[in-house]
This record gives C-alpha cells, structure tokens and sequence, in this order.
C-alpha cells in the first residue's frame, strides 16, 4: 500500500512543483486529477508537460492514477457537465471522449488506472432509463479502456446517481467488463452509512483498484482533514493490508488547497503513524 495524494487539492501549484513537494514529504504515489492547470486536452503546452510529469514521477519512483473528477473543466458554468447520464447522446459524448482521453493519458503516464463516477441524474428521467444511459455510454468507455490495456476504477459519490455500493453493484448487473473495477472512498462509505467499512473492503477486495481517504462525518459530503470528522482510521488500514492491498491510498482534500503543504504533511504523518502501531500480519 502506497501513501499517495490527490492533486485536486494542489490546485494554487505548478504540476512538477507539486510533485517534487509531494515526493519530499514522502508520498509514492499520485492522484493525477486532469484540470486546466493538468493535462488538459487542448493546453498548448501539454506533450511537454506530460514528459516532464513523466519524468519527474520516474525520478523519484512515485506510482501514479488518473483521475476525471475536475469541476469545470468540459463546461465552465456548470460543476461536473457533461455526464455520462445525459439523454442527449451528442452531450454524454463529450464524457465520453474527455475519458477516453484520459485513458490514453494514463497509458502514457504508465498509470495504475483511471478512475470516473456516474454524474448526477438528469431531472425527469427515471432511474431505469437512467442506468441504461450509464451502461450504454460506459460500454464506449471500457471498450476503449480493453483496447488500450487500461482499467477503470469506477467510484459511488454521494449526490450522484451511482452513489452506494449497493447502487454499484446493480451497476455491475447491466454492464460488468474485467476492466470495471473500483474506486473505493472510505469518507463516502461512512457518509452513505454503509458500515462497517472493513466488512466492504473485504467483500469487493478483487475489485478495489484505487483507494481515496479522508475524514468525514455521518450523513455530511465533506471532506475533512483527519481527526476532524467521526472515522475511526486503524481497522481500516488493517483491512486494506490485511486484502494485500498493493495500490495508492490516496489523500483527498481538494478544498486544502490554501494550506496544500501543511496538509499534505500532516496527512501523510497521521496516515504513516497510524500504519505504523497496526499489528504486524503473520508471516504466510
């Protein structure tokens, strides 16, 4: 298990900056979330920026994902538009290629996979249409996903039509590919109520291709700095080294970016301590 952080929360930092930053600190991995500062598609400068991304994550022997969350980066005006659940099939298109763009950007990168959500629902549809809307357009995704040799982490977020794990497993009931695996976010587990957390880790541990973490409270969608919310860390950590989890936990903070060193530091101590006092795992 790789201590690792999301650059969703470096968003007042130049990219390499950032990494050099986080490599000193001790992170070895990386949540790449593709932005405007990031990779973005159409940045005139973004072959150069990727080798130099490239480079500098061989240098200091850091692992890295692909992540599609930005905000406003396909649509200025509205946060996370367009959906891969729009009816208008010329408008989930555009989802549709910025991550496709995404998986080409990964296999560059040599990254672990790209990880996605479903978006919110449109008002007015029904939830059947909805999830036929999903798989259809998710098809493309993991269609291009297989071609390229990529997976695909596909994570519930609370506010959005795939939002449990309960709704991810019906998810895997209209479209299943062996490259749809999943993001795992231990906050949204504790906000969605679907506890314990450890019985979900071992339950989907085949499937769990990249871990987000954070503090949170019951019931409440932010993400908080550790000790600032109601989580109970260490049975967690257990769990995950317990499934042989070999991929990045990556720290999600993406409102810390004010305070982006401090909080990185003090998150990659708290995680690193708290791995630390775990129990050690018999020897097989």
């Amino acid at each position: 298990m790789k201590l690792g952080y999301n650059t969703n929360g470096l968003a007042h930092h130049e990219p390499v900056q950032a990494l050099e930053m986080l490599a000193e600190i001790g992170y070895r991995s990386v949540a790449i979330t593709i932005d405007h500062a990031w990779l973005a598609p159409l940045h005139d400068q973004r072959d150069s920026q990727l080798r130099e991304i490239r480079d500098c994550l061989a240098s200091h022997k850091m692992d890295c994902v692909v992540e599609s969350g930005a905000r406003f980066l396909l649509d200025p005006y509205r946060k996370h538009y367009p959906t891969l659940l729009d009816p208008d099939q010329a408008i989930a298109a555009k989802r549709v290629e910025f991550l496709k763009y995404c998986i080409d950007t990964a296999v560059e990168l040599k990254a672990d996979c790209v990880s996605i959500w479903s978006g919110q629902k449109p008002e007015g549809i029904e939830d059947q249409q909805a999830l036929d809307t999903l798989a259809e357009n998710l098809a493309g995704v993991l269609q291009h996903a297989e071609q390229q040799n990529m997976e695909i982490g596909f994570e519930p977020e609370p506010d959005m039509f795939i939002d449990t794990m309960k709704s991810y497993e019906r998810l895997l009931e209209w479209i299943d590919s062996p490259r749809l695996g999943l993001t795992l976010d231990i906050g949204h587990l504790f906000c969605m109520g679907e506890l314990p957390i450890v019985d979900f880790i071992q339950r989907w541990q085949d499937r769990i291709l990249n871990v987000h973490i954070e503090d949170m409270r019951a019931g409440i969608h932010e993400h908080l700095m550790f000790g600032e919310g109601q989580i109970y860390f260490p049975p967690i950590l257990q769990s995950l080294m317990e499934i042989g989890y070999t991929g990045g936990l990556h720290v999600e903070l993406s409102r810390h970016s004010h305070d982006a060193f401090n909080i990185a530091r003090q998150s990659f101590d708290f995680l690193a301590n708290t791995i630390s006092e775990l129990p050690s795992l018999p020897e097989s």
